[in-house]
């Protein structure tokens, strides 16, 4: 393997539809050589060596959560004899056995708190920058054995890359009064909760690997990053990262008490609710009973049951962009974009309406419509197609931006991907960033380009500058300028690399008007 120098860190829902986002690409395979054993929680683990990198896969970071522990906090690993082979991905979290083929997984299981490392180093001595992956897939769908995930490119850039698991649908997000009584507080984020439990992992356990467990980055896309978007206020983390970066998801909106598509954070009261109706579809009259079904039970009972992380008040406080506002957030660097067409995967298939516009806003449609031309089908369906893109992603990575800009504390970094190949004429869709982030372009390409190639090195470039640092710039690489609300500039990432204005502010002003109404509305009905 070749040796790294070391390095010392500086200071520093759309629901269901973000599931179709994870693909199924062709596992790597190579010849692998054991290597020596790795002291960890738990006990001892051998992993493999592949073009230089030395990774571990299936590590056990928490116990089953199965039988009395379904819907429970991750509790502590528990501890084997002998030495544990780390060459094989643990098992994918229950989700729809479609997710064989979507995330390349070989099992599902309710036995699924595993996460995998790839180190560069030959030395525990050696001290290099953490990147922490949580998947994406609308809580429903995601596994780390997702070929495009591999973690060998990026560790070959000198950083240690891990991949973590969580639980999915009603294993991970099912809120119940019951279960709210059995914890004290709230219920239904113990998919989040199993995240922290790996961050734990990290900071305790990454050390051996040759990384710092003072410089950990958490980064990850759509309901990955939207994960990391609620982490940053989430008490229990606070100390288990010291960078973020969210692509292509970041969560700012308010919390609903209703069904609200432009809204995903429901109430506990609503998640509760929900919860209910989901027993009496498993035909169960209590929790007891439900954790006496099979996995298998459950998981075909969830059909169309796409919980999503509730204002439990333990992980999830509340609305994001007021726990923002009051300072309770992670002050840390953050990097965050969109892609060009991260809204064409969720538009629908009609032409959409005026009518349908002035629906889901209310006494703001006017001001929306104003913004996104309409007066013809080929209009109307580009502008649905921009206006998820802005509402979803664009506005809140903007929102947090300014935040983050205004408490002089940290910096924050915004990118627009648009790296145009010939299967996107309107641009690279939702999760189209992250084979480039990864190096991994095997999975879309037959032959990747030397452009593609260069722009994937690019962006691993300042991904990883940004681990190290707090700040993607570096040598040989065009200035990105971090985000001022004066200037509001974002770094364009496409055939060109450079720093552009922000784009449609005159949209992002109408959404920003927009969600400040629903949290004055909500603010008023709470005081009710």
């Amino acid at each position: 393997m070749v040796r790294r120098s070391s390095f010392r860190c500086g200071s520093g829902r759309l629901s269901s539809v973000f599931a179709v986002v994870i693909l199924g690409f062709s596992n790597r395979s190579a010849q692998i050589s054991p290597t020596a054993p790795v002291e960890v929680t738990g006990g001892q683990i051998a992993g493999v060596v592949e073009d230089g990198i030395a990774s571990y896969m299936g590590i056990p970071f928490a116990a089953p959560p199965v039988g009395p522990l379904r819907w429970k906090a991750p509790q502590p690993v528990t501890p084997w004899t002998g030495v544990r082979k780390a060459d094989e991905f643990g098992p994918a979290p229950m989700q729809a056995e479609i997710a064989k083929w979507l995330v390349g997984a070989k099992t599902l299981s309710e036995d699924c708190l595993y996460l995998n490392v790839w180190t560069p180093v030959t030395s525990p001595r050696e001290r290099l920058p953490v990147m922490v992956w949580i998947y994406g897939g609308a809580y429903k769908f995601g596994a780390t054995s997702t070929s495009v995930y591999d973690g060998t490119r990026l560790a070959g850039k000198g950083v240690v890359v891990v991949s973590v698991a969580y639980r999915l649908g009603p294993f991970g997000f099912l809120a119940h009064p019951e279960l709210s009584a059995e914890s004290g507080k709230g219920s239904g984020c113990y998919g989040l909760m199993d995240q922290i439990a790996a961050l734990r992992w990290v900071k305790s356990n990454i050390a051996p690997f040759g990384g710092d467990p003072s410089c950990v980055t958490i980064f990850g896309e759509s309901a990955g990053a939207m994960s990391i978007s609620t982490l940053m206020c989430a008490p229990d983390a606070v100390g288990l990262f010291q960078r973020a970066i969210c692509e292509s998801g970041v969560m700012m909106a308010p919390v609903k008490d209703g069904v609200d598509v432009m809204r995903s954070t429901p109430s506990q009261r609503l998640a509760e609710r929900q919860g209910i109706e989901f027993l009496k579809k498993l035909g169960v009259q209590d929790i007891n009973a439900a954790r006496a079904l099979s996995a298998d039970q459950i998981q075909k009972a969830s059909g169309d049951f796409s919980p999503d992380a509730p204002v439990d008040g333990q992980t999830v406080l509340g609305d994001q962009y007021e726990l923002f506002e009051a300072g309770r957030f992670a002050n840390v660097p953050l990097l965050a974009g969109w892609n060009t067409d991260d809204g064409g995967m969720f538009a629908p298939s009609t032409v959409p309406s005026a009518g349908i516009v002035r629906t889901m806003f209310g006494p703001s449609a006017d001001a929306i419509l104003a913004v996104y031309p309409h007066a013809t089908d080929l209009q109307a369906r580009q502008s649905a197609r921009e206006l998820i893109r802005d509402a979803f992603f664009v506005w809140p990575a903007t929102a947090r931006a300014k935040m983050i800009a205004r408490s002089g504390k940290s910096k924050a970094f915004l990118y627009h991907f648009d790296y145009r190949v010939g299967r996107e004429p309107d641009g690279p869709s939702h999760g189209a960033e992250i084979e480039y982030v990864f190096g991994n372009l095997g999975g879309w390409f037959k032959s990747p380009s030397q452009a593609d190639r260069a722009i994937s090195d690019t962006m691993m470039s300042y991904w990883v500058n940004f681990a190290k640092t707090g700040n993607p710039n570096g040598a040989g690489l065009p200035n990105w300028p971090s985000f001022d609300e004066g200037t509001t500039q974002v770094q364009y990432l496409g055939r060109t690399v450079e720093a552009e204005p922000l784009p449609g502010p005159d949209k992002i002003k109408a959404l920003d008007d927009y969600y400040a109404r629903l949290r004055r509305e909500r603010k008023a009905e709470l005081k009710r």
